[in-house]
This record gives C-alpha cells, structure tokens and sequence, in this order.
C-alpha cells in the first residue's frame, strides 16, 4: 500500500504505527476503551469517513443492524 503525506499523524513525536483514537472525552470518562464491546462499537464508529464509498456503507449496514430489530420489536409490541 503506498503512503502518501497526509497519511501521518498530525503530532510528529507520535508512533505512525499507532492507531488513532476516535472514542468520544465523555465516553472514556464512562471507562470506555476498545478492548470493551460498547468501546470498540464507538471507536469503529468514529474511524469512518464519510468520503470514502467503503465507510458509508458500513454505516448503512450499521444502521440497519441496530434498527432492524427495534423495528421488529415495536412490531411485535403493537400486535
């Protein structure tokens, strides 16, 4: 995979094979980490770009996960 400029991190002292860190101040505050499920969702979450085509589907796919069963429980509740 060829590494272009804008690649790198912004702080030139930090590791370049470190990732970056996208869960939220309040949700580390929680204790959240992405060695935690819950974590690992917001850090997954935060990393996605919407420029790219690939990161915009996987968050349609997201969503309709986590949707779907709501959905199908309100359903369920409503009958």
């Amino acid at each position: 995979m060829e590494r272009r400029d804008d690649d790198g991190p912004d702080d030139p002292g930090a590791v370049a094979w470190t990732q970056a860190d996208h869960i939220p101040d309040d949700a580390r505050r929680m204790g959240l980490s992405r060695s935690v499920p819950d974590g690992a969702m917001l850090e997954l979450a935060g990393a996605l770009d919407s420029r790219k085509r690939s990161h915009r589907v996987v968050a349609w796919v997201l969503l309709f996960a986590f949707a779907v069963p709501v959905l199908l429980s309100l359903l369920s509740l409503l009958r």
